[in-house]
Formats: C-alpha cells, structure tokens, sequence
C-alpha cells in the first residue's frame, strides 16, 4: 500500500503536457521533455504521420532525434495522438508548435495556431495552461485567449485557463543540444501561478545554470523575432561588405577576422556566402516587416537585410555566367549541397534551389549530390535533374562545381580526382571554405564570396 501511495504521489508530483504539432519543434520539444522525464504526449491531426511515428518513423532529420524518440516511446514517457481530445483531461500544459507559414502578404498565418485554441476551448475542463512556442507576432497570444474565451462562452462553461507564450531557439542539425543544453528560455506569462508551472517544468533543463527569463507576453513574443531578425542582418551585413569587398580588392575573410575579434561584434554569423535560407530566417524578417506596416511603421533595416539576400542568391548564377560569357546552355554544372544548412535536410528558401532553378532556365544540365537532403530535393524538380550516389560522381563530364552547403565530407575534397572526372577546372564556392592558393596550385580556377 506504501509503495502504491507513494507511486500516486510522484504521479501527481509529476508535469504532463501535450505538444499540438509534430513537425520540427513539436517533436524535439517532445522528445526532448520526455528525455528529462515529462510524459508527453504528441499531437498531430494527420493521422497516418501519428501511425508512422507509433512505428518509428521520424518524418524529419535531425541528428540524435530517432534514437532519442524510439527511447522515450518504449519508456513510455512519450505517446503520439491524433486528436487533443485523447489527452487533455490529464496534462497541465497544451503547448501548441503548429507552422505559421508566411501569407501572401509576408505576416504570419496564423490559421493552424488559432485552430488548436478553438479545439482546445472546446475541451477544457479544468486549469489548463495553454503555451504558444509557435513563431508568431506579438498580440498572437491576446487573439489566442479571446478565441479560447469565445468556445467557453459558447459551450457555457466557465473553466480557468490562462496563455503564456515560449518561443523556440532550435537551430536545426544541433536542435537537441540546444534544447538539452539552453543558454536561455525565454517566458512570457500573466500570472504567479503560470510562471511557477513553466519553472517546474524548465528546471531540470538549466539546473547548473537556471536561466529562465520571465518577461511580459509580447516581450516574449517580439523576442523571438529580434533574435531572428539579428542574425539575419549580421549575415546580409557581411555579404553586403563581401560584394564591396571584390569590387576594392579587399578579403573578405580578413575583413571578417578582424571584426570578429572585436569583442562588441564577436565572431559569430559574419560568415559571407550565397545567403541565408531555412524555415526561420526569411519568414520571419518578412513577419517583422509586415508586423511593423500593421502599426504604421516602417523597418528600414530590415527591408535592406532581405533585399541584400535575395540579391546574394543570385551572385553565384552571375559569376558562372559571367565566366562563360553568358553561354551556359546545354553546359554540365555539378552542385554539392542542397540543404540550407548542414546537419539538416530542410530546403526551404535554401539558396541552392533558387541556383538550380536559374541554371536549369539557362539550359543548363544540372547534376546534384546531397548527402541527406536528396530526397527533398526530388520532391521539388523531379527528373529535372540529375541525381548521384555520390559527391564525384556529381562531378563526372562537369564544366563547373558549385558548393552550395557545406557539409563536412565537402571540405577536403580530392583535387586530384576533380581533375579526372570534370571536363573543366571551374568550382564556384558559395561558402568560401576553400583556400584559393591550394585551388589554384591543384590548377583550378576558383570564385569565391567577396
């Protein structure tokens, strides 16, 4: 009887929750909850991904992630469900992770996020705090409560509840070190009693280092995307400077040295390349813009940053163009890397996609190694391209190599062997990894960023 009681109490002792979404942050938020002893349970709407997931089948890539998920699944700290309505009677806190893709107009759309509180207004039956960790706009969590509000007026019920908002900072290919391992949480909350369930369950994440940083809600909410909209000005900023860089005669990567070692700056996102892509970074600029035109605002700033990316996208199509004299048709050009990013095999935006596009307008016979991100890419051109098992066989009868992510296994290439399997020694490095001295010596002629 002791141990039963005992049982019971460290159940209650214990914080459940549900993640509305399982897509990148819905599953890694998941999994990695569970891994510190949540029970979690995931929820997604399409019901033939929860069938994949109950058998092991992770539909994302992240390193660590389907090890982590199979784990935590045979603990039985983490379930998968198809609807909310399975589980919301025993969780404390609905967490909702859903995608907020950009609307034609550039802002949020926010349908799916404001779907789940409709569901979740509809179900509540006693104090339940519903978490945005959603990227959504400030005044997202106030249009969540009165949705939320309005399914309890209808249902005649009178049921307390309250919203609180906790953006993600996962970057992808290194999402659960950062979730495991967070030099910050960011939290905004309206009440003692929400700030105190959101501590107990963040504890065991910071406890060497608690940094959980409570702050009104759309504090929380502008948060997430500054630091986005930051980064992505660090990086158009140093692609800016790369451009000026070539047309004086400066090095880029000197340049960029020598600021980095300015403690003010740091080092950290000044890398030049062909852009930045991904699911984050140029969805949610846009977002600030449009959030900044809603209030009668103008983010000077920021409309530069991403008129500079969509710019830089095209720098590696101008310089191949201008090698060849703009006779690019029928010409075989060899691409490595179609990810936005390594350790991820997420194409969205990716620059890589917008340079096939263009070289495939030109004429161009395109032939494409990634060492994760293929099968997206086929989602995307089909048999417009050429798709190899392997990095030099992408090579094979090329008149140019374009290096477009840089994955590790890219960057210590055998010259020797480019020399044999490409019909000209031409590489375009998107992401300035090599050393121009050691190309040119292996008789290579190189461009690079800047």
């Amino acid at each position: 009887m002791g141990v039963t009681r005992s049982a019971e109490r460290k159940k209650q002792e214990n914080v459940n929750i549900a993640i509305v979404g399982t897509g990148y942050v819905g599953l890694v938020s998941g999994a990695c909850f569970a891994e510190m002893g949540v029970d979690v349970t995931c929820v997604d709407i399409d019901q033939a991904k929860i069938a994949r997931l109950k058998q092991g089948q992770i539909p994302i890539y992240e390193p660590g992630l389907q090890e982590m998920v199979a784990r935590n699944v045979t603990s039985a700290r983490l379930h998968f469900a198809s609807s909310l309505a399975e589980c919301i009677h025993s969780v404390d806190m609905v967490f909702v992770a859903v995608g907020t893709p950009p609307d034609e107009d550039g802002s949020a759309d926010l349908r799916q996020v404001l779907a789940v509180a409709q569901e979740f207004g509809r179900l509540i039956e006693k104090y339940t705090l519903l978490v945005i960790k959603s990227t959504t706009p400030v005044g997202t969590a106030a249009e969540v409560k009165r949705t939320v509000e309005a399914e309890l007026e209808r249902r005649g019920a009178q049921v307390e509840f309250e919203v609180a908002s906790n953006p993600e900072f996962l970057k992808e290919g290194a999402a659960i070190k950062d979730f495991m391992s967070p030099d910050r949480v960011v939290v905004g909350v309206e009440s003692e009693r929400a700030k105190k369930l959101l501590t107990k369950l963040y504890r065991p994440f910071l406890i060497n280092n608690f940094r959980v940083l409570f702050m009104d809600i759309p504090s929380a909410e502008m948060t997430k995307y500054a630091a986005n909209a930051m980064l992505a000005t660090r990086i158009s900023f140093m692609n800016d400077v790369a451009n000026l860089c070539e047309r004086v005669g400066a090095d880029v990567n000197m340049v960029r040295k020598g600021i980095g070692a300015d403690t003010r700056i740091g080092k950290k996102f000044l890398y030049p390349g062909c852009g930045y892509g991904g699911s984050c970074f140029p969805k949610d600029v846009r977002a600030l813009i449009r959030t900044a035109e809603q209030h009668g605002y103008t983010m000077r700033v920021l409309q530069a940053v991403e008129q500079v990316n969509e710019y830089q996208k095209e720098v590696l199509f101008e310089k191949l163009s201008r090698h060849y004299g703009g006779a690019l048709a029928h010409r075989t050009i060899a691409v490595w890397g179609v990810a936005f990013k390594p350790e991820t095999d997420d194409v969205r935006e990716a620059p890589a996609m917008r340079l096939i596009e263009r070289l495939l307008e030109a004429g161009c016979r395109v032939k494409v190694y990634d060492p994760i991100a293929m099968e997206e890419c086929r989602r995307h051109f089909g048999d417009r391209v050429i798709y190899c098992k392997d990095m030099y066989e992408a090579t094979i009868e090329a008149e140019a190599l374009m290096l477009l992510t840089e994955w590790k296994e890219f960057r210590l290439p055998s010259f020797l062997t480019l020399t044999r399997t490409m019909q000209e020694r031409v590489i375009f490095d998107g992401r300035n990894i090599y050393d121009r001295e050691e190309v040119e010596e292996a008789g290579f002629t190189y461009y690079k960023i800047g």
